[in-house]
């Protein structure tokens, strides 16, 4: 399974553009920003990231603006075949109350962010 849930806010926004068949594709930076139970200790987590969204995805993101918190619910995959990078690929989101984004994870992101 390639799953991520990620709480995190928005860095900044491309303009939004097209592929040739016509789907609207938005690429984005995003910042996530929390502590996670790690062997019996606490870990701070801090990482940027790149995301994209397509379809009505993307043209519900448009016009999010910077540092707004955002609950989001995806798969990665490489920038491109046979690339290292990686990019969150945005298939479900939800708004978060100003100064959740990045600052605190999902009660099960111990059990279950980043499993692939």
């Amino acid at each position: 399974m390639n799953r991520l849930l990620l709480d995190a806010s928005v860095v900044e926004t491309l303009p939004l553009r097209y592929t040739p068949a016509g789907v609207p594709v938005l690429e984005m930076r995003l910042e996530h920003v929390s502590s996670v139970s790690e062997a019996g200790g606490m870990r701070r987590v801090a990482f940027e990231m790149a995301a994209v969204a397509l379809g009505d995805v993307a043209l519900m993101l448009l016009g999010t603006p910077a540092g707004s918190p955002l609950s989001l619910d995806g798969f990665v995959a490489p920038t491109r075949k046979g690339a290292a990078r990686l990019v969150l690929h945005i298939q479900r989101l939800a708004p978060l109350p100003a100064g959740d984004g990045s600052a605190k994870a999902s009660a099960d992101a111990g059990e279950n962010r980043g499993k692939t």
